[in-house]
């Protein structure tokens, strides 16, 4: 996902701490929101529709926050040397200042699914996506990248339990599973 047009890779998940005893997101789902929960890629482009949004609106953060278990975890590359490491709440916190800082709600923001490569096994899934993300009006030109997602089955629905991300470059090329 990307905050300042920063895009991403995979995380190391350790799938043993996301054991029976920790919690899942309390965040109730209405059934129209219940059916894109039922597959790991459903769930990863319900995230992409709720932040991409039109000039005058802002996401609606408490659907995205239902997307994610509560102890997530969120890589994002901030800078072309560094990434930072977020909670749910501080992802949506930076992404609401992102909002702010590049007068998105004015002229809406744009996070559009290219490609994804999904693997499901069991309970866990990884998600791969390409994306390209762009703010209507800006001269700054669309930017391609890459997310990847790790996710986990339980109580009947997929959750996200990590993402990454990614910024492609001539050094850095797309992965072979989203190559065209």
């Amino acid at each position: 996902m990307t905050i300042r047009f920063v895009v991403g890779t995979v995380i190391a998940l350790a799938w043993a701490g996301l054991g029976p005893h920790m919690g899942v997101a309390a965040h109730a789902q209405t059934p129209s929101e219940d059916e894109a929960l039922h597959t790991a890629e459903g769930v990863v482009t319900a995230l992409y529709e709720l932040v991409t949004v039109e000039a005058g609106s802002t996401p609606d953060w408490d659907k995205v926050r239902s997307l994610f278990l509560d102890q997530a975890v969120i890589v994002l590359r901030t800078s072309r040397s560094a990434t930072t490491v977020f909670s749910v709440d501080g992802f949506v916190n930076d992404f609401v200042t992102f909002i702010e800082r590049a007068n998105v709600k004015e002229t809406g923001f744009t996070e559009k699914i290219l490609r994804t490569t999904p693997t499901v096994f069991g309970d866990m899934a990884h998600v791969w996506v390409l994306y390209e993300a762009s703010v209507p009006g800006s001269p700054r030109p669309p930017q391609q990248g890459v997310d990847s997602f790790s996710l986990i089955k339980r109580g009947g629905r997929w959750w996200i339990a990590a993402v990454t991300n990614e910024i492609p470059t001539p050094t850095r090329p797309v992965p072979p599973p989203l190559q065209e």
